[in-house]
């Protein structure tokens, strides 16, 4: 359940980030090649951690891509809003999902030494 959650978080963040570039360059922020490629070094940042979530490597690149979208707001103010939402739903998949997960294993086998007494 928490990589599912953690991948419904990441995949709106993917958006949001590709939107945000735009708003970014947009706003002339930054010189466009720099605002459109660290936009889309972000976006390629959360499909690779997407791909990544069923390893611990993926989750600690989703906690640590969290930070940085927050850390935007620097440039686009609003983006301290929008990520410390996103990072919200994240520490929520993390909390929910992982105790569903344990709770889900914990049925399993119990269920496990029922059927095999």
């Amino acid at each position: 359940m928490r990589q599912s959650l953690a991948s419904i978080v990441l995949g709106f963040e993917l958006i949001v980030m590709f939107l945000a570039a735009l708003v970014a360059f947009g706003l002339k922020v930054l010189p466009a090649p720099v605002a459109l490629g660290g936009g889309a070094a972000i976006c390629v940042a959360i499909l690779v951690a997407l791909a990544g979530l069923r390893y611990r490597w993926g989750i600690i690149a989703g906690w640590v891509l969290q930070g940085v979208i927050v850390a935007t707001g620097i440039l686009v103010p609003i983006m301290f809003i929008i990520g410390a939402l996103f990072a919200g739903m994240w520490v929520y998949s993390m909390v929910a999902g992982g105790r569903i997960d344990r709770e889900k294993a914990a049925a399993a086998q119990l269920g496990d030494e029922t059927h095999g007494s």
